[in-house]
């Protein structure tokens, strides 16, 4: 397309990111969008945005969701179970606050796969995809891999001055390398999530950053007054910049956030009262849900909660694998640490609170789990290990019926015993809250169609 062409439809199409679109690929976007929307007047989810807590390294079912007290010694939980808002249904005493709101939740307790190894568990659970050839460890991503939930929601979703997709503070990954699973990969850097800051230790920029490249002059291009000559400014000087040409993939976003300033005071949490701030709990993990819950209430469709701890040393830890001793502590104090349940507890009550109280939560899907459960034996560090077989997951909001418990495990909470949900099912579920059918297809950078996910969606949840 003519750069006379291109401008007129961008000034047709009103904010995008500058060079966002050709006239083809607004059609197809457009075409894309439709067709999910078609899917969405027939569903009975209403979900406009998802939030997805990630817990990163494998959550316990027996010591959160799904409590074992018939099990015997050496499988039983140390918490105790507590009764909840729904008569019947037990959680950890450890999540008190998560007790007041099962009411409003589905909790999933028949979550189950083969892989007890983080790196395809974190894989299969974030794309729906097997991977025989990842490297176990430092399987750092590809555009081989299969995309990332919030990719696919991006490649069905119109592009607007905000990203479909945020990544929260930072992507999988450590020791100088990003997990696969966590970008679009075939899909191309266009529908990589925005990530405000890199996997810790890698060395390797984030994707979509916040800010230009230092070879893009962000004062320059912002500080012109009418749409016509920003694009007119923007155009000459991305022509002659070779590194510009990647605008379409990684920069695009970028200056469409710092052109927005709706847009980039979501990322600003300082702008609530120290009241909401205490409420989520002033630590990186209560602050990245209350940022979670600004970027959807901004337009963001998806938003990915990584949840990793940042050692004094600065490597990074997926704090949920509670083999234990770490940092002095045993498994079950690694949970009872403000890394851990503490923090979980707070910030997903004020989160329901607050997305009940501003009648969002109808049309946000709040959705939590992570790659594997833990296993039924507790080992000698007090703490337990991978385990594939079964583990919990919650869903909140987004058409979800709140109040109910889907599957069964048994009395180890070690193997489901009804309704088993694959990851794929899982992914489906919300794909299908968010109006994306499984059976839609996307084109990888070789137009080669790939179907959303190989699952069904849980639709009795709805």
């Amino acid at each position: 397309m003519s750069t006379l062409h291109r401008r007129d439809a961008m000034l047709r199409l009103g904010r995008v990111g500058v060079g966002a679109l050709t006239l083809g690929d607004l059609l197809r976007s457009e075409e894309r969008a439709s067709a999910a929307r078609a899917v969405d007047e027939r569903r009975s989810g209403q979900a406009k945005a998802c939030i997805l807590i990630y817990l990163w390294g494998g959550p316990p079912q027996m010591d959160m969701w799904d409590p074992n007290p018939a099990a015997p010694d050496g499988i039983r939980s140390h918490f105790k179970p507590i009764g909840t808002a729904l008569p019947g249904v037990h959680v950890s005493d450890q999540l008190p606050l998560f007790a007041r709101h099962v009411d409003k939740t589905a909790i999933i307790r028949s979550l189950s796969h083969e892989s007890n190894n983080h790196e395809p568990s974190v894989y299969r659970t974030l794309t729906g995809r097997t991977n025989a050839s990842l490297r176990v460890p430092q399987n750092d991503r590809t555009r081989r891999d299969a995309p990332t939930i919030g990719s696919v929601v991006s490649f069905f979703s119109p592009r607007t001055g905000i990203p479909a997709t945020v990544t929260i503070p930072r992507p999988i990954g450590h020791d100088g390398i990003t997990y696969s699973g966590t970008h679009a990969g075939f899909l191309g850097a266009r529908y990589d999530p925005m990530e405000i800051e890199a996997a810790g230790g890698s060395k390797s920029s984030p994707a979509h950053a916040l800010t230009l490249r230092p070879e893009i002059d962000e004062t320059r291009l912002l500080a012109r007054s009418g749409l016509l000559k920003t694009i007119e400014d923007a155009e000459r000087t991305l022509d002659r910049l070779p590194v510009a040409r990647e605008l379409d993939g990684f920069q695009e976003q970028a200056f469409s956030m710092l052109s927005s300033p709706h847009a980039k005071r979501a990322f600003n949490i300082d702008q609530e009262s120290d009241r909401t701030r205490e409420r989520y709990g002033r630590n990186e993990w209560g602050e990245s849900i209350l940022m979670a819950r600004r970027l959807v209430e901004a337009g963001v469709r998806l938003v990915t909660i990584s949840w990793m701890y940042i050692q004094s040393g600065g490597s990074v830890a997926n704090v949920w694998d509670n083999h234990g001793p770490f940092e002095g502590k045993t498994g079950y104090e690694m949970l009872k640490a403000e890394y851990c349940l503490p923090s979980l507890d707070m910030g997903f009550a004020a989160l329901i609170d607050d997305l009940s109280s501003s009648g969002l939560l109808d049309e946000t899907l709040v959705a939590m789990y992570g790659e594997f459960g833990r296993t039924p034996k507790i080992n000698k560090n007090a703490g337990r290990d991978h385990w594939g077989a079964c583990q919990s997951a919650v869903l909140a909001g987004g058409g979800i019926q709140g109040g109910q418990v889907y599957g069964t495990s048994d009395r180890d909470s070690a193997y489901p015993t009804s309704r088993l949900v694959s990851p794929e099912d899982m992914l489906a579920t919300i794909y299908y809250a968010l109006g994306i059918s499984t059976g839609l297809e996307m084109e990888d950078q070789l137009g080669r169609p790939h179907r959303v996910v190989d699952g069904e969606p849980l639709t009795s949840l709805f």
